[in-house]
Formats: C-alpha cells, structure tokens, sequence
C-alpha cells in the first residue's frame, strides 16, 4: 500500500479541506492524497497548497474550469497512473465519506470476493447491511436509493449503492475500464464508471460505511442534477438491450 493514492475534488471546500486531509493522513499514514481543485473561488487551492507545503504526501492539481466531478476524477486517475500509484481510491472533501474507515476498503481490496476470486473495486456502500446515513433529511435518502434501484435495473448491476463515490480502485481495473471511454463529467460519472466495470468483467465488492451529511458549506447535489443523471443511465441502458437484441439475433454490433 506504499504507493496508495487518495483522491479528494474540491470546489469551494475551504472549511473542510485541511481537516479531511489530516484525518486521511491520520488513518493511512502511508498514502499520499492529491487535492484537484477546480479553481474554488473561496481560496481552497490556495489553502491546499499550504498543506502540500507542509506535507510532501500531499499534492494539489488545479484545474482552470469547473466542468464537473467526473472530468476531476478522470485528470487525476491519468495523474496517478503515470505516477504509479496502485491502489487510488476517491473520496469526497466534505468529511461525508469518514477517512477513519479507509483501512476497512483498503484490506478489502486486498481480500478475494465471496467467489474466492480477486477484487478490482471497492464501494463503500450505505445500502448494503451494516451500512448508515447520518443527518440525512427523508426525501434524499429515497432519491439516492431510488437512484441507485434504477441504474441497477437498467444496467443489470449488482452493486447496491450504485451512486456512491467513496470508492477504491486497483490501477489495473482502472485501465481495464479504458477511461477514455467514460464520457460522463457529472453526477452520473459513479454509475457509468460501474458501468464500464461491469462490461469490463471486473470484480467488485461492497463494504458498508457510515455516511455522514456534511456540518459546513453547502450541498452541490440537486433534484436536477440526479435527474440529468438517470437520463444518461436510461439512454445507456436502452442502448444495451438493442445490443443484446442484435447479438441475440446473430447481427455483430460494436461496443
């Protein structure tokens, strides 16, 4: 796990970049973390960038526009695949996803699956026994799980929290994934990268973990966002059952 990277978006996280940090740092002592900033108008590139002084496992990636959570996560993996690191995991900056329960994914990964068979991701899920919400109003708990019910019907998923983002990954299923392919930059980016998981034959578990709603700054998720979201899992998976109609049928039909 020497060469563990975490990776942390942020926009607009001023009051919780420097402690998620340190608590990641805290709980993986051996991880290097990178921040990718999306130029956050509230200075937290620049706060980043005094933890990267102050601590040589820590990196910051500044990106010049704000064009979405996926394109972040999709600079920074390149990132780290040139640099080596394996395994990368993701995670977000508002102290939602607890850093003390990285080691419990991490020593997943590393654990086969229930088939015996060797892991390539890890969710941290909060739909799976032993998964929690916390401070969580009533109506975004049934949007999230309605959300992650209908992309796994769509896409014939087995991941129950299709839509989580605390996720590890091994470099290897990250190339496998092919991420020039993966074309979503918003919130649908956690379900299509599942997606291509899954086309790939990549194997992945679920451990469940406590989430807990962010105390400071603010949501970016909206009612629209998951819609827009859906709307992209619906076409994908109409797009598939033309493809399983074709190859039914004899007709070749390519990815």
């Amino acid at each position: 796990m020497s060469r563990a990277l975490v990776v942390i978006p942020t926009y607009n996280e001023r009051e919780n970049i420097a402690e998620t940090v340190a608590r990641v740092r805290a709980a993986v002592p051996e991880a290097f973390v990178v921040v990718v900033d999306d130029s956050s108008p509230d200075g937290t590139g620049y706060i980043a960038e005094g933890l990267a002084a102050d601590d040589g496992a820590v990196h910051v990636l500044h990106r010049t526009t704000k064009d979405g959570l996926g394109a972040a996560y999709l600079d920074a993996f390149g990132w780290a695949l040139e640099r080596g690191h394996d395994p990368i995991v993701q995670m977000d900056a508002d102290g939602s996803h607890l850093p003390e329960q990285l080691p419990s994914l991490l020593a997943a990964l590393e654990a086969p699956d229930a088939a015996g068979r060797p892991v390539d991701i890890v969710i941290g899920s909060r739909w799976i026994p032993g998964g929690t919400i916390e401070n969580w109003p009533k109506r975004r708990e049934l949007l999230s799980r309605w959300g992650s019910a209908y992309a796994r019907t769509m896409l014939r998923l087995s991941t129950r929290d299709a839509t989580a983002g605390y996720r590890v990954f091994r470099a290897s299923a990250l190339r496998a994934i092919r991420l020039d392919d993966v074309h979503t930059r918003g919130y649908g980016f956690q379900v299509d990268m599942l997606w291509h998981a899954r086309q790939a034959g990549l194997v992945v578990v679920e451990v469940p973990i406590t989430f807990v709603e962010r105390v400071r700054g603010r949501s970016k998720m909206s009612t629209m966002i998951v819609a827009e979201a859906m709307l992209k899992v619906t076409g994908w998976g109409i797009a598939g059952l033309f493809r399983r109609s074709d190859a039914a049928s004899g007709r070749f039909v390519g990815s």
